[in-house]
């Protein structure tokens, strides 16, 4: 995608990978604008990155993207790009657990998987009129290898990788490009909510402003879909070589 001369939202963007992604967006002289559910932290984003703008916006809420989506479209309206990268993960052990966390899974599924699909649904016919518009989801190494202390989070982000595939497919006749963004384990606030290091074996945190380099290198190529570092092998141990012909044949792809 071209990195420069966009204006850009981010879910997510106050924290953690949205941060680092917003601030390296924003550094090249793009537009950018973050959402997200605490304003506290929106704020001290944006305050720390002057010309940043922020938007209150829970990707858990079919009311909040409603609102927001129509607020950034008539405030923004070059608004080329939407990163996707708003996301929940807790652990859950079907094997000891007495009963099913009902709060926890539905606060994966509404943020991970239908904050996805109701985000890409809104802002879909204000993109298709731009000249040139990108869709970036964030997904995970995990999509493709899970990590069983996740299995939920795990279980979304590859479904986010299924649907980014049928999504790109079907806007492949429009202005707009969809990306698949994954990252490894990056030190995050997320990640200090994973187990201690030692359960991961020699497996270490990428420091966020590498994973951020790394990722917007790969951004700035024509790639489609995108594991960075140590999430290479994670989608290579999963991904037929074959898979983008199967694709292809049963999707009559050109």
């Amino acid at each position: 995608m071209n990195t420069t001369g966009n204006t850009i939202f981010i879910t997510g963007g106050g924290s953690g990978i949205g941060r680092g992604l917003a601030e390296a967006f924003h550094k090249l002289g793009n537009k950018v604008i973050i959402g997200g559910r605490r304003e506290s932290v929106l704020a001290a984003t944006a305050a720390a990155n002057p010309g940043m703008e922020f938007i209150v916006f829970d990707a858990a809420s079919p009311e909040s993207i409603t609102a927001g989506t129509a607020e950034l479209t008539q405030r923004f309206p070059t608004l080329n790009v939407v990163i996707n990268n708003a996301g929940v993960q807790w652990q859950h052990n079907f094997a000891t657990q007495a009963v099913l966390d009902e709060t926890s899974v539905a606060s994966e599924i509404d943020t991970n998987i239908l904050g996805i699909l109701r985000v890409s649904a809104a802002f879909l016919p204000h993109l298709k009129q731009q000249p040139a518009a990108t869709i970036v989801n964030l997904t995970s190494g995990l999509a493709f290898t899970p990590m069983a202390v996740y299995p939920v989070y795990c279980a979304t982000k590859a479904f986010v990788h299924s649907f980014t595939m049928s999504l790109r497919h079907q806007l492949r006749e429009t202005s707009v490009r969809v990306i698949e963004l994954a990252p490894p384990w990056v030190a995050t606030d997320l990640a200090a909510a994973q187990p201690e290091q030692a359960e991961h074996g020699d497996m270490k945190p990428l420091p966020l402003a590498d994973f951020t380099t790394a990722a917007m290198a790969a951004l700035a190529t024509d790639g489609e879909e995108l594991p960075i570092a140590n999430a290479q092998f994670l989608h290579d141990s999963s991904v037929a070589p074959q898979a983008t012909k199967v694709f292809a044949m049963i999707n009559g792809a050109h």
